[in-house]
């Protein structure tokens, strides 16, 4: 059974903005779990893998359009579902400007400089994901840009499509690894409402002042707003359900860390239901190691921004 993916993109323009469709379909059953759209931005695509320490790119402006899909693949491989869209993209009039897989593209450094939706709308196997660029000009002298990444993770397959209309620099940028400090990420709103309308809203919540060693699943003692708000939320609801997803930094073993990232999960649960009165039965703790990070692992400020559990919304009903 086919889906059908359909992505609009008005280019934009100094001249009267014209509309492309860029229509594709893949294989499985597929569920779009996010969709994020700029009128006006600026995008760097990738057109070489990440090495010695840069990734070469393409500076974009225009109209973007992100979009991430969730397939129900079972046993359809990374290159079973990315095959078919490259194929479909070249019949479309796309020059491909880069492809590749995981280790070709440069692993993790290729992955934390490549723009992806995180966590649960893109879940990203480091050491199995493919990705492409491609362009396709246009007859007013601009150009529609595209990439796709996809990845698995278990027997679900992930999907991610950026289309931008408009215009290059013409230069290749250099694109070197970043890290994100933990204060520089989104916090979890310790004002109750505000908790809940992001948890709503995003389907997600990173519980950001938790805060986790190396190696260690304790929490401490203290009073933590994003588990007040958390558990006020739940509490006012029992049909509520939340999955309770740990995360670790890349120290060590992926099979130590999922289990780490478990045990993480699990004890955020147990804060929950011991000290907020959030019944057990609302709750459910999992684990995916350093699997999907939100910062480089090159750097300890990087590492502390990974290691983190994120409350994922199963219903509101």
């Amino acid at each position: 059974m086919l889906a059908r993916l359909v992505l609009i993109v008005c280019l934009v323009t100094l001249a009267a903005p014209a509309a492309r469709a860029l229509d594709l379909s893949i294989p499985g059953s597929a569920a779009m779990t996010r969709e994020i759209t700029e009128e006006l931005g600026s995008y760097r695509l990738p057109v070489g893998p990440f090495a010695d320490g840069a990734m070469r790119s393409l500076r974009i402006e225009g109209r973007i359009t992100q979009k991430a899909w969730r397939i129900e693949a079972q046993e359809l491989t990374t290159a079973q579902l990315f095959n078919p869209l490259r194929d479909q993209l070249v019949a479309q009039g796309f020059n491909i400007l880069f492809d590749c897989a995981a280790r070709v593209c440069g692993g993790f450094d290729f992955r934390f400089n490549t723009r992806i939706m995180a966590a649960p709308d893109m879940f990203v196997d480091l050491f199995d994901y493919r990705f492409l660029s491609a362009r396709k000009d246009a007859q007013n002298g601009t150009a529609d840009y595209v990439s796709v990444f996809v990845s698995r993770s278990g027997s679900t397959g992930y999907v991610q499509i950026l289309q931008v209309g408009g215009t290059a620099d013409g230069s290749t940028l250099s694109a070197t690894s970043g890290t994100i400090a933990r204060s520089s990420l989104p916090a979890a709103p310790a004002d109750a409402d505000a908790f809940t309308a992001r948890l709503t809203r995003d389907g997600h919540v990173s519980l950001s002042d938790l805060d986790f060693k190396t190696g260690a699943s304790d929490l401490s003692d203290a009073d933590y707003a994003s588990l007040n708000a958390l558990a006020r939320f739940m509490r006012a609801d029992p049909s509520r359900r939340i999955a309770l997803v740990g995360h670790t930094d890349s120290v060590g073993g992926l099979e130590n860390n999922i289990a780490l990232s478990q045990r993480r999960a699990a004890a955020v649960l147990e804060r929950l239901a011991a000290r907020h009165d959030v019944p057990r039965a609302q709750m459910e703790a999992q684990g995916i190691g350093y699997l999907a990070p939100i910062a480089s692992n090159l750097s300890a400020a990087g590492r502390e921004a990974n290691r983190r559990v994120e409350a994922v919304l199963l219903n509101i009903e």
